[in-house]
């Protein structure tokens, strides 16, 4: 299994947007090959003393932090997949516009090595 995994900060008013957004998405995703699309508004994210998620987005006071995945059964078809992905027009900033500040995404690919 491979795997995408993403964090960043969206503007807490922006919550019911940033969940059409990430819907929209998933279905996108999915049909591009992705197993699961896994989106997460944080909830219990504490500040840390020398790092934290907050820092690592540079969440300011009025977002919050949200901690997404998708699943991919193997990181050929994620190569594929994610460039389906983005030629698709349905995932044009005028067809789905993200609800928050894309620079302060991070984001990095990952190889499963325990999957339980």
């Amino acid at each position: 299994m491979y795997v995408d995994g993403f964090m960043a900060a969206v503007p807490t008013a922006n919550k019911e947007a940033f969940r059409r957004h990430a819907a929209d998405a998933a279905v996108i995703f999915k049909e591009c090959g992705a197993l699961s699309v896994v989106e997460c508004w944080g909830d219990d994210v504490p500040e840390g003393k020398l790092n934290s998620m907050h820092t690592a987005v540079l969440r300011e006071a009025d977002e919050t932090v949200i901690f997404s995945w998708i699943s991919w059964p193997d990181k050929a078809t994620r190569d594929a997949g994610m460039a389906k992905v983005m030629a698709d027009p349905r995932m044009s900033p005028e067809h789905n516009p993200m609800p928050f500040d894309g620079k302060r995404v991070i984001f990095g690919g990952f190889e499963a090595i325990v999957n339980e």
